[in-house]
């Protein structure tokens, strides 16, 4: 009683009457229970079993296991051949050892919630329960994906065929920028697209007394660092933002030896369609002109990705308004600088149209945390409100598609 109490003390009013006491004891102990038991991408066996437990109890149309440890439940609307809708919470963790000192830490040595994923499972558990107790005008998918952090959930998700006929998608994240009660639901940009990629240049080694014998892949590594910076601030739009990193570099054994090759690792981030692929392209014509002027021949391999997330209008609104009803406007927030992070959640966005928005996370007074941080949680509150929301927004976005049959 105490912990719900302190719980709800902090979820603004006109949604605590929303959750009745004992579903408010499921929610508090299964988060603390897939915070304590995170799994790795493609290993989350024994939360996707816990998870489809859970959501079994909602009796909902069928739970099903997709992309090998992800659950989509069906829970029914009124009217079974309106149009379907979807709401998707990732299940994943991260290869981080905690530092948080929560009474209900990770007990998996290596492994953490350091993204809020065990919230955002909870919380779609909590708007499956939602709509059980108050269902939509057509069936609502609730999608358990696992593999977010690799940037392979959403794809296997798709290619299952379990989100074949939905008309519309809905998910979120934590945000500890924000109080709980607080929402980022905007149109446009939400979350860039990331690339990340692999350059190796390959020279002629030599003794390092003796430079001229050979063909330095160090020294063009390094020109190479240099002039990527330009792309983004000599050749992209001053007004579009980007961002390029290299975050690793590897060449060479020993002080005295030329190399034969050395390799660089990076990240490149656009909020566009349009920049992605210029900075793609021009990303290939630096690495190529660079290696070619320092005598080395070059191969740039683009590795993990994601497209940027762009919120449309109609959608957005299907979340904003309820945001609105339930939240106020004063606790609908904007992104304080573009949101240069990647998520899956685009590859939905590709086939489905829908809408990702952020949930304030941060408790009263405490800090702004980072995410992928080992010292990364986010406050139970969370839960209702992101469950309210998705609720909430898979009605609203259901009537409207009903409606308009």
């Amino acid at each position: 009683m105490p912990r719900r109490r302190e719980t709800l003390g902090v979820v603004p009013p006109p949604l605590v009457d929303l959750f009745p006491a004992p579903l408010v004891d499921r929610l508090l102990d299964l988060r603390r229970h897939l915070h304590q038991y995170p799994e790795l991408s493609r290993q989350e066996e024994a939360t996707a079993d816990r998870l489809a437990q859970e959501l079994e109890r909602l009796e909902p149309v069928a739970v099903e296991r997709a992309a090998g440890t992800g659950v989509v439940a069906r829970i029914a609307g009124r009217d079974r051949g309106a149009p379907v809708v979807a709401l998707r919470g990732d299940i994943d963790a991260l290869p981080i050892d905690e530092a948080t000192g929560l009474d209900y830490t990770s007990l998996n040595a290596g492994v953490m919630h350091a993204c809020g994923h065990d919230v955002h499972a909870t919380w779609a558990v909590g708007a499956a329960a939602l709509l059980s107790a108050q269902p939509a005008a057509g069936d609502v998918l609730i999608v358990l994906q696992p593999a977010e952090e690799i940037a392979w959930g959403a794809q296997a998700i798709l290619a299952s065929g379990a989100l074949d006929g939905v008309t519309a998608i809905f998910g979120a994240h934590v945000d500890r920028r924000f109080t709980v009660g607080e929402v980022v639901v905007e149109e446009g940009p939400m979350n860039a697209a990331s690339d990340g990629f692999r350059i190796t240049l390959r020279g002629e080694g030599a003794h390092g007394a003796r430079p001229h014998e050979g063909t330095d892949p160090v020294i063009g590594a390094a020109a190479l660092i240099m002039q990527l910076q330009t792309l983004v601030s000599r050749r992209l739009e001053p007004g579009t933002p980007g961002v390029l990193t290299i975050g690793h570099v590897q060449a060479g054994v020993a002080g005295n030896v030329i190399p034969e090759s050395a390799r660089l690792l990076g990240t490149l981030r656009a909020t566009t369609a349009r920049s992605r692929e210029q900075l793609r392209d021009w990303l290939r014509e630096m690495v190529h002109a660079v290696a070619a002027v320092h005598r080395l021949d070059a191969e740039l391999e683009f590795l993990d990705h994601t497209p940027p997330i762009v919120n449309p209008p109609r959608e957005t609104q299907w979340v904003r308004q309820p945001a609105l009803e339930l939240l106020g406007g004063q606790r609908l927030c904007t992104l304080p600088e573009v949101n240069m992070g990647g998520e899956d959640f685009a590859y939905y966005l590709e086939k489905i149209p829908g809408c990702f928005f952020r949930v304030g996370a941060r408790e009263s007074g405490g800090a702004v945390i980072s995410a992928h941080s080992p010292h990364f949680f986010a406050a139970d509150g969370a839960i209702f409100v992101g469950a309210a929301l998705l609720a909430a927004a898979a009605r609203r976005a259901s009537a409207d598609l009903a409606s308009a049959l």
